[in-house]
This record gives structure tokens, C-alpha cells and sequence, in this order.
């Protein structure tokens, strides 16, 4: 999952950045509404996390073209806790969720954790997928209810791919959701965290099927066959 953060204080910018990145996120960093903008136009992004008090041009004004793109992409507003009628602004031009500063980084993440589950279509916290299950909330992955020990990058693809099961992904959209600004990724780098991930995934009977050339996707589990009718009954018989 790949995250913008478009905020002007450095040092709550990098706070923020340490943290998701610990929580295996692919984070980018801007520091003002114009290059916030642009970043938006140019590439795709899981969720915004937006500071409404950006120099050159304003988080509300960057709010309102991304919306008027049509973009659905969700957001996450940070204000100053004085700030009522520009986080009712805010809201009113689509953001999704708000936080005032001063806050707690275990409540941002965990709003980002809902945010995105809703920008993927939403659902229950834990997805399951045959044997494999994903757990939202704690990003855990386990097969037969064993953890499955995951690289942050192997954990980012397997979210990706069970967001669009029986869907293909691409190398390269793998690449805009995975990687940061400035990380040199190549597509044989992505065969090989695909391969790492399958190969983990094998005891599950989890199967990410390659389709040459165009991409990967994680193979439907099968559904259980359809149990027979019940044979009816023979009439019963009298004798007298």
C-alpha cells in the first residue's frame, strides 16, 4: 500500500513517515500543496494523509482538484485543533476522516488501517483466502492459523494481490503500490519477491499464477462441490 503525505512540519512529517514505513507502507513525502497536486496528477496512490495548512497552495485547494478529477482516493485530513470550520470545509469537499493535532500515531495508524480497507472495497479485518488468512489490523499473514514470516515488501504484494483475487496485476502497477519515490525497481526484482511469496504460500495451497508477460494474480480458491440431493424416500406400501 503506497501513501502521500503532503505536510510542511518536518519533523512531525518524519515522524509519521518512520512509523508507517515500519508498518510496511511505501511512503512519499511532500512539503507543500503544489507539489502535493502534482504528485496527485501524475501517480496513484492507497491514501492521502493531507495538511490543510500547506504554503503555496492550501490543503483545501488540493482537496478540491483531486476531487474534481474524480478521483476517489481517500483522505485523511490533519488540522490544527482550533481549526472547526476548515475541518468542516474539509469534509465538505470529500475528505473522508480527520485528525487534530496534537495525535497519537497508534490512532493516525489505526485510521489509516480503516481507510485503506475502505479504499480497497472495505470488508472484514481479516481476509481469508482458503487456508490463508490476512489480518488488517495486526498485518499478519497465516496459513492454517501459523504466521507466515513476511518481508515488509512480500507483505505489500500480498495485500495488492488479495484486494484483486482472480484479477491480473501488472509488473508495473505492483511497482506504483509497492515503491517509493526514488527506488530503483526493476522487473526482474518483482519476479523475485513474487517467487519468494509463492513459494511461502505453497503449504496453504495458495497459488499465484504468472500469466507471461502480463502479470500475476492469486488464483480463486476453489469452492467446495455442491453436496447431491437426497435421493427421495420409496413411497411406502400397505398390504392388507
Amino acid at each position: 500500500m503506497r501513501i502521500l503525505i503532503a505536510e510542511d512540519d518536518s519533523i512531525l512529517a518524519d515522524g509519521l513517515v518512520r512509523s508507517l514505513r515500519q508498518s510496511a507502507y511505501a511512503v512519499d513525502h511532500v512539503k507543500n500543496g503544489a507539489e502535493a497536486d502534482a504528485a496527485l496528477s501524475m501517480q496513484s496512490f492507497d491514501l492521502l494523509i493531507l495538511d490543510l495548512g500547506l504554503p503555496r497552495m492550501s490543503g483545501l485547494e488540493v482537496l478540491r482538484r483531486l476531487r474534481a478529477r474524480n478521483s476517489t482516493l481517500p483522505v485523511l485530513i490533519l488540522t490544527a485543533a482550533d481549526s472547526v470550520d476548515e475541518r468542516v470545509k474539509g469534509l465538505d469537499l470529500g475528505a473522508d476522516d480527520y485528525m487534530a493535532k496534537p495525535f497519537a500515531l497508534n490512532e493516525l495508524e489505526a485510521r489509516v488501517r480503516a481507510l485503506t480497507r475502505r479504499g480497497a472495497g472495505g470488508g472484514p479485518t481479516v481476509v481469508r483466502h482458503g487456508a490463508l488468512s490476512f489480518d488488517q489490523v495486526g498485518r499478519i499473514a497465516r496459513i492454517n492459523d501459523q504466521a507466515v514470516d513476511l518481508s515488509a515488501r512480500e507483505l505489500g504484494l500480498l495485500e495488492v494481490l488479495l484486494q484483486r483475487i482472480g484479477r491480473l496485476v501488472s509488473k508495473e502497477q505492483l511497482v506504483d503500490h509497492l515503491c517509493e519515490w526514488g527506488e530503483e525497481v526493476s522487473n526482474n526484482a518483482i519476479e523475485v519477491y513474487v517467487h519468494r511469496l509463492r513459494k511461502k504460500l505453497e503449504a496453504g495451497g495458495v497459488r499465484i499464477v504468472t500469466v507471461r508477460g502480463l502479470g500475476y494474480c492469486l488464483e480463486k480458491a476453489p469452492q467446495a462441490p455442491a453436496t447431491p440431493p437426497a435421493a427421495p424416500m420409496p413411497a411406502s406400501h400397505h398390504y392388507k
